[in-house]
This record gives structure tokens, C-alpha cells and sequence, in this order.
């Protein structure tokens, strides 16, 4: 084994277990891991050099078409949120089930059948916030439903020739060898969709005990301040005529119906089977995410008529919260008397005041020194009164911009546009998404700041350094030895070389990435093949599958990276919940593979 092979896997291994046993961010530790091969000196013939890798080879995953790809996707995802076409998947789509393991059976069983017919990355992406806003109201940790999400799409994508781009690329490299016959569209999927099968039900089984309860949306219940908030049910509304139950206003996640008032008459207990009528006007007591989330909730508005009287459109502006100081002009009047709006340009929307009930309009609440205004406003108010000696504080509410409902039709034919083009291959994914993108833009789905803030580049540093990693493991020939070494040992037995050969790429697509594992372990399995006389489509198969499912590492597949900060993961939970799949899986596939195909 040459010094810079053992170089390289030393740093491999550095990396991994700095990912296991320390919460140093991961992008931080593989960025770490990228510039040490650069630098570490390598002795050689003539002398000692710098790096086992050159900058342009280390740096080269930043110019991945996977990575641009996924960096495009936030944009678009955006457009979605920003019209509120994600909420609707959300509340429609998903539906409001009774357990964590019904929410697990209405999420991934889709998932699942849309990932045979259309590219992983963005559907996890659309998913994500979706499945984020679901466990909120359903008061589940989000860490509940993120991994599964991106292993039913995985799982999914192993059953059709087009699920995955690793299918593509094992696929193009058997069409390049006459001893390997042509791949058709459904072929894996005598293989996938037990796998697939299998891997559901794991998941349904044990993933609630395996994956740890993180980022829990019923944490915010515990925060101390209670707004007190009034909507009113417009003419148009698709809330009339529901119940408080059926237009799910029941079970909202840290806020509830205090009282109903109807032709002035205030109706204080409100039972579950009241059916709402238009200008009904409902008073919600609740935690600031939950009275922020009922300001874009189709089908109900704000009570007050001062927002349309602002100068901002209402697209452009967002929620505040600020505390109002006993220095404040307006202590003592009313927020009607003290024309709130004009002075400030600015209109509250909910009062908290040290845990008091106010039972009283939002225009009639005369401010005290100490209350908590929720503001809505342009962008600029935290800048124009950060430092003003009416406000104790003043600080923004993140993703609190009203939802452009007029704009979700068009949001929502772009992504159904990208993915059409896409999965019949009538343009790249990247360029499909990067056009989608721009619609998203210049159709007003979302604006050029929210696109700017949308990127993750947390997520993108993680892919790219992960590549130019992967680049040091094949360039240095570790990878290889590893291989080499393991199907050199195999002896004169098919089913035992066949589960080399699957495990190999498994371990490979681990630390490597999917498509980079394939290449790698492709030629070797043929020559191994070769070596065996036997037929060669059994090896084909059980490499495409070992690439594509991958469950072990964040790094190994860019979906399961895409749920590692929504789901508040460690490197620690894909390796409980992912080895049991990985061994599952490869158990299945290895265990079919010889008897759809036999060797001989």
C-alpha cells in the first residue's frame, strides 16, 4: 500500500470519527479533512511535497452538477413556501392521522411510489418543509419523520432504471461492455420493490425507538408568552362552513380557539362542531410560531383593517416582536388612540402581557410599559426602532412573510414543469432546476432576498468537500486497494463473490458517494466475472442496488445530508438506524439476486 493510500484512509477514518463522538459542525470537519490532505507532506522520490491532492482535484466537487443541483433546489423550494403550496401539501395531502406510525404510513408510501418515477433530490427537497410544517402541527419531533423521508425515496428510487442517477450510471456503464446484456426500465425492480418492501417495514416497525426525539415542536409550548389574536372568516373563505374541526383549527400546535364573536355576540366556549360563517371573527390565545402561522392560513385574515393601509406590499413585509418601554408616547392609550399605524407604519397584530388574559379587541388595548406588541411591518421597522426609546426590543419572527396564495398555482406548475422535463429527459436536472428557479424569481413566487437567503450553504460545503474527499480515496488508489483486496479474496464461489461485490460498493458508497463507488467497484466486478465464467447481469444488478441504497452516512447520499439539520441529527443516529438497513437490504438483494438471475 503506497503513503499516500494510507495517508488518505487515516484521514478518512479522522473524519468519520470526528462525525460519530463530537458535535463539531460537518461541514467544518470535512472542510478540515479537505485542506489537511492538501497540506499533509508526502515524502516521495524527490523529496517531500505538499498534499496527496492538488487544490483543483480537492476543491472539484464544488463543480458538481449534484451539488449546483441541490443549491438550485432551495430556490425553488422557497417559491413553494412562499405561496403557500407547501402548506397546502402539508395539510391536504398528508392529512391529520392518529399515531406516529400512521404519519410514517401517510408520508413515506407516496414517497415511495413517486421516487420510482422522478429524481430524489427534488422530491426530498419539496418534502422536507412539508413533512417539517406537518410534525409541527402534529406536535412530533421532526427527527421522527426526516430519515425515513429520504429512505423511502431511496428505497424507492431502487425499483425503475430512472429512480436514481446511480441506476443511470451503472446502466451506461454495462451498455459500454458487449459481455453485459442491456438494462430495461423496470428490470431492478424484481429486486427493488422487495427491498423496498422490506425497508418500509423496518421502518414502520423500529424507527420510532431507534431515531431520537429532536427538535420537537411541543418544546414551544413552554414558551412563557401568550398572544392573544383575532381573525376574521371572509366572504370567500373555504373555511365557511366547516367546523372549528374540519377546518383543522382544533389541534394547532400551541394555540386554541378562546372565543368566537358573531353579529356581536361573543360566544366564549367553543365546541369542536361550531361551524364558521363569514365575518366570523375567532380570538386564538397562543405561542408566537402558532399566532404566526395563522396569519397565512387560507381562508382566515386579520382582524384588523389597518393592515391594508400600510405602504409596503404585503409580500414585502414580515412579523416583529417588540417590548414596549415606559418611555413609549403611547403608554396608556389604546392602540386605536394612539394611531399605532400612522406613527410606526406599522400594525399589531397580537398583545402579550406577562401571561394576563386581555379580553379585549386589539384596537382597544391600552399598551402598558413591559407588553409584547407581534408587529407586522416592512422589513426595514427592526432597522428604523432597533435603537428607538419606545422599544425595550425589537426583533424579527424568521420565515413570517405573509403567503402570496395567488402565486401558488404558478408555483406549483414550475416544479410540475422541472420534474416533467427532467424524468423524461428532455433536459438535465440542473438546468431544469436552475429554470425553474428563475421562474420562481421573475414570477414573483418569491423574491431576490428570499432566494439569496434560501441556500443552505451549510449543506453545500458538506457535498463538495465530501466529493474532493472522494476524489483523494480513488486518486490515491485506497479505494481501490480496498476493493481489490476484498474480491481477491472471494475464491472460486459466484454467490460468495457476489456478496463481496455488493458489500464493497456499500462500504464504498458509504465514504465515497453513490456514483463514485459505482465507477469504482464496476471494472473489478467484471474482471471477477471474467475470472468465474459466470453471468455477469447478477453483479450488475447487486452493484446498482449497493449504490443506491445507502442508509449508513449523511455523506453517502445527498438526500440523507439534505434531512441532517432539519431532522437535528448526529452522525451517531444514521449509523443505529442505517447499519440495520444497510444489512437488511443486502441481505434481500443478495439473497434474490442468484435466483432472478442465475450465474450460469
Amino acid at each position: 500500500m503506497g503513503i499516500e493510500a494510507i495517508i488518505v484512509l487515516c484521514v478518512t477514518a479522522l473524519i468519520l470519527g470526528l462525525l460519530a463522538f463530537t458535535r463539531i459542525p460537518p461541514d467544518a470537519i470535512l472542510i478540515g479533512g479537505l485542506v489537511l490532505l492538501m497540506i499533509v507532506p508526502v515524502p516521495g522520490q524527490h523529496g517531500v511535497r505538499l498534499g496527496v491532492i492538488s487544490p483543483d482535484r480537492a476543491f472539484g466537487g464544488f463543480n458538481n452538477s449534484g451539488l449546483l443541483t441541490v443549491g438550485v433546489l432551495f430556490i425553488v423550494v422557497r417559491g413553494l413556501r412562499e405561496t403557500g403550496a407547501i402548506d397546502w401539501i402539508a395539510q391536504r395531502v398528508l392529512g391529520r392521522p392518529a399515531s406516529l406510525r400512521g404519519a410514517l404510513t401517510r408520508l413515506l408510501l407516496p414517497v415511495v411510489g413517486l421516487s420510482a418515477f422522478l429524481n430524489n433530490t427534488p422530491l426530498v427537497a419539496m418534502m422536507i418543509p412539508a413533512a417539517a410544517e406537518w410534525a409541527r402541527r402534529l406536535r412530533l419531533p421532526p427527527s421522527k419523520l426526516m430519515l425515513p423521508l429520504s429512505y423511502a425515496a431511496i428505497l424507492g428510487g431502487t425499483c425503475s432504471l430512472i429512480g436514481t442517477s446511480t441506476n443511470l450510471v451503472v446502466s451506461g456503464l454495462a451498455a459500454a461492455h458487449a459481455g453485459v446484456p442491456p438494462i430495461r426500465m423496470f428490470d431492478v425492480a424484481w429486486i427493488g420493490l422487495p427491498c423496498a418492501a422490506a425497508g418500509l417495514l423496518f421502518i414502520l416497525l423500529l424507527s420510532p425507538k431507534l431515531l431520537p426525539a429532536r427538535g420537537s415542536a411541543v418544546s414551544q409550548l413552554q414558551d412563557p408568552r401568550e398572544y392573544l389574536a383575532e381573525m376574521i372568516v371572509p366572504e370567500n373563505s373555504p373555511l365557511i362552513g366547516r367546523s372549528i374541526e374540519a377546518a383543522g383549527l382544533r389541534h394547532l400546535p400551541g394555540a386554541y380557539v378562546a372565543g368566537v364573536e358573531r353579529n356581536g355576540e361573543s360566544i366564549p366556549a367553543v365546541s369542536p362542531e361550531h361551524v364558521l360563517r363569514a365575518d366570523d371573527r375567532l380570538l386564538f390565545a397562543g405561542v408566537v410560531d402558532s399566532i404566526k402561522d395563522l396569519q397565512n392560513l387560507r381562508g382566515l385574515i386579520p382582524a384588523t383593517d389597518q393592515l391594508f393601509k400600510l405602504d409596503a406590499p404585503r409580500y414585502r413585509r414580515q412579523l416583529f416582536e417588540a417590548v414596549v418601554s415606559n418611555t413609549c408616547p403611547l403608554v396608556g392609550k389604546t392602540i386605536r388612540e394612539g394611531r399605532f399605524r400612522r406613527r410606526y407604519d406599522a400594525v399589531v397584530l397580537a398583545v402579550s402581557r406577562r401571561g394576563e388574559r386581555i379580553q379585549k379587541k386589539i384596537g382597544d388595548i391600552a399598551l402598558l410599559p413591559g407588553d409584547t406588541l407581534l408587529i407586522e411591518s416592512s422589513r426595514l421597522f427592526a432597522a428604523r426602532y432597533k435603537d428607538s426609546r419606545d422599544f425595550f426590543l425589537v426583533g424579527s419572527i424568521d420565515d413570517s412573510a405573509p403567503r402570496r396564495y395567488d402565486r401558488s398555482l404558478v408555483a406549483v406548475s414550475i416544479l410540475t414543469g422541472m420534474v416533467v422535463v427532467a424524468a423524461l429527459g428532455w433536459m438535465p436536472m440542473l438546468l431544469a432546476a436552475t429554470i425553474a428557479a428563475s421562474l420562481m424569481v421573475l414570477t414573483r413566487c418569491c423574491s431576490v432576498e428570499d432566494a439569496r437567503a434560501s441556500v443552505d450553504w451549510s449543506v453545500l460545503i458538506v457535498i463538495g468537500a465530501a466529493l474532493g474527499i472522494g476524489n483523494a480515496l480513488e486518486g490515491s488508489g485506497g479505494a481501490g486497494m480496498i476493493a481489490n483486496a476484498a474480491l481477491a479474496a472471494v475464491g472460486e464461489r459466484p454467490w460468495v463473490a457476489l456478496a463481496v461485490v455488493y458489500l464493497v460498493t456499500s462500504l464504498m458508497t458509504e465514504i465515497l458517494t453513490n456514483n463514485a463507488a459505482v465507477a469504482l467497484v464496476f471494472p473489478i466486478a467484471l474482471a471477477t466475472v471474467e475470472r468465474l465464467d459466470v453471468n455477469a447481469l447478477p453483479f450488475v444488478i447487486a452493484i446498482m442496488m449497493a449504490g443506491s441504497a445507502s442508509f449508513a452516512t449523511p455523506i453517502g447520499y445527498q438526500t440523507n445530508l439534505m434531512v441532517y439539520g432539519p431532522g437535528g441529527y448526529r452522525f451517531s443516529d444514521y449509523l443505529r438506524i442505517g447499519l440495520p438497513m444497510n444489512a437488511l437490504v443486502a441481505i434481500t438483494a443478495i439473497g434474490l439476486i442468484p435466483v432472478i438471475w442465475p450465474f450460469r
